[in-house]
C-alpha cells in the first residue's frame, strides 16, 4: 500500500531517521518528505521495546515514574495474563481508565499480543459503556473500581466479555496481583503495518457512535502532524502533557503514542475536572515543555495568571478555531505561537500550522502537513479553488482509518472517486482552498446555514462574535424562516459583569455587521447560562437546532 524501504530504525536519542527533516521553507520541508512505512510494524515494539536500554523515563505521575524497561515488563506480564484468560490475537481489549501507568501498559500489552485496543472515556455512563463493549465484542476490560461499578447489570448483555481486571478493587480480578503471577517475558507478535491495532469511537453527535478501526501504521501516519505543530518535535529536554483523556484521538494519537515513539517522557495526569490553575501547576511541577491544549482549556486558562515556572516550548491545539485574541494571548502568556491543527477520528492531524516555518494565512487553519494531500471537492469530485466545497483527503494515506467497525456500508460512503479514478476520503466538513494550499474551515456540512441564497459557515461567524467583550461562549445555527429559508440564531453565554437584554443583543448584531458582513449577522440572539457540549468539549449544535 505504501513504499516500504527499510525496517524501523533503532532508537538513538531525539532525531532518529524518522524525525522530520527541517528545510528553509515549509514548501521545501514538504517536498523533501517521503513516507517510510515498513511492511511489518507493531506499535508496542516502536513505542516501548526498542527504547529499553537506550532511554530511561517513559511515564511520569505525581506518585512515581516508569522507565521503558518497566513499561516493557508490565505490558509483557499483562499480555501473558490476558492470554491465560483466553484473549487471542484480534480480540478487543477495552481500557476504561484515566491517564495512568496502568492505562499505558494496557495499550502496549494489547498491541504486543496482536489484540485491538479499545480505549473508553472513564466518565461515560453505563449505557455508553455497554454500547461500546457490545458493539466491539470486547473480550477483556481493564478498569478501576469506579468502572466495575458501572458494569453492574450489564454483563448478561455482554456475552463476549471474558475477563475484567481492576487496578483498585471491586468485583473483578485484581490487576496488580494477576500480572505479578504472570511471566515477565513476552515476544511482540509479528504484525503487518496494515493489521488492526485500535478502535476509537466517534463522539456520537449524530446517531449511534461508530467504531473507527485503525491499523498499526496509524502511528507513523500521525508523526508529521505532531512534529510540525510542536516545532520539529522532539528537541532535547522535551516532555509532553495534555489534559485530554487518552480515550480520544487528541490524547492518544496526538500525545501518548507519538511521544513514546520518540522516547519523550509523557506526564500521565488527567485532572478529574479541568481547572486552569491546576493545569498550570501540573506543567510547572513536572517541567512540561510541550502540551496539547484543547481550545476550551485555553479559554479557561486565559483567565488566570501563568506561573513563572511554566516554561513551554510548544503548544498545539485543535477541535475548533482559536481566533486572533486567543492566539495573541498565547504569545504574551507563553512566548510562543500556539499552532492549530485539524483532523478527525478517521483522518487525524491532516492540516495545521508550524509558526517556525510558516505563518498561516489570515483566518485559515493552515496547510496540509507533509505526506498528506487534501483538496476541496464539488459534488462531482472536481477540485475547487476559491470556492466552498467538501474537504477531502487523498487515499491511500497511512493516517487513514481501515473501516468503521462492523459497518461496511458506512465505510464505503466515506469515500468517493474523482474523474481520474483517484480515491478521496470525505471529511464531511465544508472548506475553501486558495492557490497556495491554504485551507479555511467553514463548518460541518450539516452546520452550514443557507440564508437568502448565502451559504454561511458557523465557524467564521462565531469567531467574530467571540471578539465582542461581552461574549464568553457562542454557538450559531440556522433556524427556519419563511422569507430567507433560514436565518442565523446565536446562543450566547455572556462574560461576567454584562447585563443581558435587548441593548446587548443589538450591540452584538451591530458588532458583526461592522466586522464581518451584514448578511451574516445573527437576527436572533438567545442568552444562556451554558451551551450543550460533547464529552470532547465540542459544542453540540445539533441540540441547539432542536
Amino acid at each position: 500500500m505504501f513504499l516500504h524501504r527499510r525496517g524501523l530504525p533503532q532508537a538513538h536519542g531525539p532525531g532518529d531517521s524518522r524525525r522530520m527533516e527541517r528545510h528553509a521553507t515549509f514548501e521545501a520541508t514538504r517536498d523533501a518528505f517521503r513516507w517510510d512505512i515498513p511492511a511489518r510494524f507493531n506499535i508496542a515494539r516502536a513505542i516501548c521495546d526498542r527504547h529499553v536500554g537506550v532511554r530511561d523515563t517513559a511515564l511520569i505521575t505525581d506518585a512515581a515514574t516508569l522507565s521503558f524497561a518497566g513499561l516493557q515488563e508490565m505490558s509483557a506480564r499483562l499480555a501473558n495474563a490476558l492470554a491465560a484468560h483466553g484473549v487471542v490475537r484480534g480480540d478487543r481489549v477495552a481500557i476504561l481508565l484515566p491517564q495512568s501507568i496502568e492505562a499505558a501498559a494496557a495499550h502496549v500489552a494489547a498491541y504486543r499480543m496482536g489484540a485491538v485496543a479499545l480505549p473508553i472515556f472513564p466518565l461515560f455512563g453505563p449505557e455508553a459503556l455497554e454500547y461500546r463493549l457490545w458493539d466491539s465484542g470486547a473480550r477483556a476490560l481493564i478498569t478501576s473500581a469506579y468502572g466495575v461499578a458501572k458494569l453492574d447489570g450489564l454483563v448478561p448483555g455482554l456475552p463476549e466479555l471474558r475477563v475484567v481486571l481492576s487496578i483498585d478493587g471491586g468485583d473483578a480480578l485484581d490487576f496488580h496481583k494477576t500480572i505479578a503471577r504472570a511471566r515477565s517475558e513476552h515476544v511482540v507478535v509479528d504484525t503487518a503495518a496494515d493489521d488492526p491495532a485500535l478502535i476509537l469511537y466517534t463522539s456520537g453527535t449524530t446517531g449511534q457512535p461508530k467504531g473507527v478501526l485503525h491499523a498499526h501504521r496509524v502511528l507513523l501516519g500521525m508523526l508529521p502532524g505532531v512534529e510540525l505543530p510542536h516545532e520539529f518535535f522532539p528537541q532535547p529536554g522535551d516532555r509532553m502533557w495534555t489534559p485530554a483523556d487518552w480515550a480520544w484521538a487528541g490524547g492518544l494519537l496526538d500525545v501518548l503514542l507519538p511521544s513514546l515513539f520518540h522516547g519523550v517522557p509523557v506526564v500521565a495526569l488527567r485532572l478529574p475536572k479541568f481547572d486552569a490553575d491546576a493545569a498550570f501547576d501540573v506543567m510547572a511541577r513536572h517541567g512540561v515543555r510541550n502540551a496539547f491544549l484543547p481550545p476550551t482549556a485555553l479559554k479557561m486558562m486565559r483567565g488566570v495568571r501563568v506561573p513563572e515556572a511554566v516554561r513551554l516550548r510548544s503548544v498545539g491545539s485543535g477541535g475548533e478555531r482559536l481566533g486572533d485574541e486567543l492566539l495573541d494571548w498565547g504569545r504574551a502568556a507563553f512566548g510562543l505561537t500556539i499552532n492549530e491543527f485539524y483532523g478527525q477520528t478517521e483522518a487525524n492531524l491532516m492540516v495545521g500550522g508550524c509558526a517556525g516555518l510558516l505563518a498561516p494565512a489570515e483566518g485559515s487553519m493552515g496547510r496540509a502537513y507533509p505526506g498528506h494531500t487534501l483538496a476541496v471537492l464539488d459534488a462531482e469530485g472536481r477540485r475547487l479553488v476559491g470556492e466552498s466545497g467538501q474537504l477531502a483527503v487523498r487515499a491511500p494515506d497511512p493516517a487513514l482509518f481501515l473501516q468503521y467497525w462492523g459497518k461496511p456500508e458506512a465505510t464505503a460512503r466515506k469515500y468517493v472517486r474523482d474523474a481520474e479514478g483517484q480515491a478521496w476520503l470525505l471529511t464531511g466538513d465544508v472548506a475553501r482552498a486558495d492557490e497556495h494550499g491554504n485551507l479555511w474551515f467553514l463548518g460541518r456540512g450539516d452546520d452550514i446555514i443557507s440564508s437568502a441564497g448565502y451559504r454561511i459557515g458557523p465557524d467564521e461567524l462565531e469567531q467574530c462574535i467571540m471578539r465582542h467583550p461581552a461574549v464568553h461562549m457562542v454557538a450559531v445555527v440556522g433556524v427556519p424562516d419563511a422569507v430567507r429559508g433560514e436565518v442565523v440564531k446565536a446562543f450566547v453565554v455572556t462574560a461576567p459583569g454584562y447585563a443581558v437584554g435587548l441593548d446587548l443583543a443589538e450591540a452584538i448584531q451591530d458588532f458583526v455587521k461592522s466586522r464581518l458582513s451584514p448578511h451574516e449577522y445573527p437576527r436572533l440572539i438567545e442568552f444562556r447560562d451554558s451551551l450543550p457540549m460533547t464529552v470532547t468539549g465540542k459544542i453540540r449544535r445539533r441540540d441547539l437546532r432542536g
